[in-house]
Parts: structure tokens; C-alpha cells; sequence
């Protein structure tokens, strides 16, 4: 008896590693996907960009949801990111990983103050495109 139960507490802290893994992942998601929505600030929208920076600050957090949702999916249900994006894949997901992100923190800057609509449209297609590229990459 004393054999059993131990086997079953070994059984029981192996999944409790997993299940904390499981939480941490989730809990990640949520902290980063806050402090995006807080830098962001999509209920601030500008008076003449309004549809404009909408579509890109929606577009954005969207591309953000989809793709932690999908390093998370990746990372502790598939075994690892290298095995889902094998390849010149993982390539294609490190481009699609940070083009946004540069994007949205380059919007700021001086360079692309009078030209923001167009910047601002550029870059929901951007988002866009690469939501479809990591939908594709990852179940296909």
C-alpha cells in the first residue's frame, strides 16, 4: 500500500507542475495583454484620426490576443515553438512577432506626425496580415 501511494503522489505533483504551467501561461496572457491596453489607451481616440487609429489600436490588441493565445497553445500543449514553427516558419514568426510592435511604438514618432492616416492604415493591414500569417502558420 504505502508503494501505491506513492506512485499516486508522484503521479500528483507531475500534474501539478503541469497545471501551474497552465496558470502561469493564462496569467502571462492577461498581464501582457494589460499593460498593452494601458499603453495603448484605445478608449482615448484622437478627434480628426478617429477611425483611423480605432482600426489600428483594435487591430493591434487583436494581433496581440492571437498571437499569445498561440505561443501559449505553442509552447505548453504542442511541446515548444520549435516544433510548431520548424524551419524557415520560425523565421516568418519572428518578422510577424515584431513588425507590429515596432509599428505601433514607431507611430509616435515625429517623422510620421503628418502622414498618420496613411501610417495609421498601413499598419491595420499590417496587423491584419499577420494575424491571417499566424492563423496559417500555426494550423496548417
Amino acid at each position: 500500500m504505502v508503494i501505491k501511494r506513492t506512485s499516486s503522489i508522484t503521479y500528483v505533483m507531475a500534474n501539478f507542475t503541469e497545471i501551474l504551467n497552465h496558470i502561469l501561461g493564462v496569467v502571462f496572457i492577461v498581464i501582457v495583454f494589460a499593460l498593452a491596453y494601458a499603453y495603448l489607451k484605445p478608449h482615448q481616440l484622437h478627434k480628426r484620426r478617429l477611425v483611423s487609429t480605432l482600426l489600428l489600436k483594435g487591430s493591434y490588441l487583436f494581433y496581440l490576443l492571437i498571437l499569445l493565445i498561440i505561443i501559449y497553445m505553442s509552447a505548453l500543449i504542442n511541446d515548444g515553438l520549435g516544433k510548431v514553427f520548424f524551419g524557415i516558419e520560425f523565421f516568418a514568426f519572428l518578422v510577424v512577432l515584431f513588425v507590429p510592435t515596432i509599428g505601433i511604438f514607431a507611430r509616435k514618432l515625429g517623422q510620421f506626425a503628418k502622414k498618420r492616416d496613411g501610417y495609421n492604415y498601413f499598419f491595420t493591414i499590417v496587423n491584419t496580415l499577420s494575424i491571417i500569417a499566424l492563423l496559417v502558420m500555426y494550423f496548417i
